[in-house]
């Protein structure tokens, strides 16, 4: 479990940069690196440790990308992610396998400007909030031009507009904001960044461990931050738009330790650490849970939104229910609960 040498390919400056990862020669690298090292496969580990990495894609993490999450340093994903690559790279022997999810959109999806229209048949502009009371007045209505392309009726889809907004706001969570179109399916936003897709087939080769890829935010009725489940999971008429995904929970609680990181820090990762904590079958099991708060960041935009407070607020009541706030730049013997009692174990 002692840490290991970052790998000579890595380049820390390439962080925030796009390139197209060599996989053959980085699978080689990988083989030898292993031997070198003495890393296991996976399928060997008696302590198991899942990394569930959320949206570290192009769209989140690259400065000149649609939805950079910049935090309030002004580069926060492109430093929270040279943390997590140089974690991952020297904690190679203690990561068992690493779950991602994939925010997934196509332009005509309820937060994306071409969903909506006022009375003149305008588009609402980026970072517009709709709420319920104007879907009832009609300062905005659903742009019924996209019924038949997207399979319902028009009365269905502005039945819907009013059901989702109320039912955002009834839950209590936030009233709908309209996003600049980004992670868009078979774009290059969409992918993962390069240095992070370097790290992830790295750890793949050399601990013969297949990453697993969630997609979510398909469908272009419903929002979906968590990797969960969708924020309304069913229309006006009760037809379901979505289920949590009790599969993939199970999966990763199968492992004797969790630990979270990605962007934003605001947005998808709160809304997915909330639903893990909400679905856990028992409340001891948030132990098992890691944050890596120092590899993600909030949703910043310069002379507008700002919800830092709101991600500390979250973090703070993970920790309350019993998930570890950690630092992946600490000793992993300062860590506390089953990974701390895992390393006493090995060094006994």
């Amino acid at each position: 479990m002692r840490p290991l040498p970052l790998p000579p390919h890595f380049d820390p400056e390439r962080v925030g940069q796009l390139w197209k990862v060599d996989y053959a020669r980085l699978a080689e690298e990988a083989r030898m690196w292993a031997r070198q090292h003495g890393i296991p496969p996976a399928a060997s580990d008696r302590f198991r440790v899942a990394l569930l990495l959320v949206d570290v894609q192009n769209t989140f993490c690259l400065p000149d990308f649609e939805l950079f999450v910049r935090g309030r340093s002004g580069m926060g994903a492109v430093e929270d992610n040279r943390r997590l690559i140089e974690f991952l790279y020297r904690h190679l022997s203690l990561i068992t396998r690493i779950f991602l999810t994939l925010d997934t959109h196509q332009a005509a999806q309820i937060f994306h400007s071409l969903f909506w229209v006022d009375a003149e048949g305008r588009h609402p502009d980026p970072y517009t909030t709709i709420t319920a009371q104007e879907v009832r007045s009609g300062r905005w209505r659903v742009n019924t031009a996209l019924a038949d392309m997207l399979g319902w009726e028009a009365p269905y889809l502005e039945q819907h507009g009013r059901h989702y907004t109320e039912s955002l706001e009834r839950a209590g969570k936030y009233v709908l904001t309209i996003w600049p179109y980004h992670a868009m399916l078979g774009g290059v936003g969409h992918a993962l960044v390069p240095a992070v897709e370097e790290a992830v087939f790295f750890h793949a080769i050399a601990r013969y461990s297949q990453p697993e890829f969630r997609l979510k935010g398909w469908h272009p009725l419903t929002e979906h931050y968590s990797v969960f489940r969708p924020e309304v999971q069913s229309g006006p008429d009760g037809r379901r738009l979505g289920e949590v995904d009790r599969e993939l929970l199970e999966r990763l609680l199968r492992f004797d330790a969790i630990l979270i990181a990605g962007q934003a820090k605001s947005h998808c990762v709160v809304w997915t650490v909330t639903d893990l904590l909400e679905q856990l079958p028992d409340p001891a099991l948030a132990d098992k849970v890691y944050l890596l708060e120092d590899c993600a960041s909030p949703v910043v935009v310069p002379g507008g939104l700002d919800f830092t407070d709101q991600a500390e607020e979250a973090y703070r009541r993970f920790a309350e229910a019993g998930m570890h706030r950690v630092r992946s730049t600490d000793p992993l013997e300062s860590w506390p609960g089953p990974i701390q009692q895992a390393l006493a174990r090995i060094a006994g």
